[in-house]
């Protein structure tokens, strides 16, 4: 059955790829739908890696509150506005159920879904759909897309996550590199320098170089001085999303903290460490057919040891 179905999922990184299994579920159920995706103009390279995806539509909401009532902003959301309601949809599916998406689920024409009042983090959104549905709060994120989705188009679940990133997977080779994520974007997830040292130790003596990741000039100073004076360790530079991709999908493991990063590499089916600090991994478990470890809880980091264990078993499931 052909379908045309518009996505209002749009933000942030880690939760754009948690929505990347739904899409592939919606996909295998209805092959001829027209799947478009309404998502914040800087993630929209993300929803463009699936395949599945037909119509990528920034939003650019992040920028537009800064000046909401700019003469560029107002002509830049009739645009936006123009162009969502340009085609009449089956469904209309908010994903994420928060006041700055259910504004868009309300702008485009068609049948509007979402999460009912006690299943939805900001629970006014439910009085905006046109059909609600409920969904378990506490479950791992991507469950808990996949759950909504089924109910939105009535198919059962029955295969593993399929993240659909193929595209890239297929097109890179595995070197001998681990990928490092030491920054936050907040100082209580952020882990000790004394035991990254003996993290980088090991890997390094497994025959591999460290590339680390940094988000901002800030963040790439303090990885910078995390390895001061070590050989074959470098801060990578700023990437766009899918250079990012490209190399976390080369690289044989990867060890970071709880970030949207981390989990993109555990959707790349990389080895992948996640190191849990200042958040639970019962909602957001790292997911992935290679291996993972999400390791630590809210206020319980995890030690060296623990990290350095689940990092010789990724090693032992190569």
């Amino acid at each position: 059955m052909s379908k045309k179905i518009l996505i209002v999922r749009t933000s942030s990184l880690g939760d754009l790829v948690h929505m990347l299994p739904a899409i592939s579920d919606m996909a295998a159920a209805y092959p001829q739908a027209q799947i478009d995706w309404v998502v914040e103009e800087s993630f929209a390279q993300i929803p463009e890696w699936h395949p599945a995806v037909n119509q990528v539509i920034p939003v650019a909401h992040r920028r537009w509150r800064k000046q909401w009532w700019s003469a560029q902003s107002k002509r830049e959301r009739a645009a936006f506005k123009n162009r969502v309601q340009q085609t009449q949809y089956d469904v209309v599916l908010d994903m994420q159920a928060l006041l700055k998406t259910v504004w868009i689920t309300r702008l485009a024409r068609g049948e509007k879904h979402g999460l009912d009042w006690k299943s939805a983090r900001e629970p006014l959104c439910s009085l905006f759909y046109d059909v609600k549905h409920k969904v378990e709060f506490w479950q791992p994120a991507i469950t808990r897309q996949r759950l909504l989705a089924s109910l939105a188009f009535d198919y059962p679940l029955i295969t593993d996550p399929n993240y659909g990133l193929q595209g890239i997977t297929d097109t890179v080779a595995v070197e001998p590199v681990a990928m490092i994520m030491p920054s936050a974007s907040r100082d209580d997830k952020l882990w000790p320098e004394a035991s990254w040292h003996r993290v980088f130790d090991f890997l390094q003596a497994q025959g591999l170089a460290l590339r680390l990741l940094a988000g901002n000039e800030h963040e790439a100073q303090r990885a910078q001085a995390l390895i001061a004076g070590r050989e074959n360790a470098v801060v990578l530079p700023r990437m766009g999303l899918t250079e990012v991709a490209c190399e976390l999908a080369k690289a044989s493991i990867m060890v970071g903290l709880d970030s949207g990063l981390t989990h993109l590499s555990a959707a790349l089916e990389r080895p992948t460490i996640g190191i849990y600090k200042a958040s639970t991994p019962v909602r957001t478990p790292l997911v992935s057919s290679a291996y993972t470890a999400s390791l630590g809880d809210r206020g319980q980091e995890p030690s060296a040891d623990v990290v350095l264990s689940a990092i010789q078993q990724a090693f032992s499931h190569g």
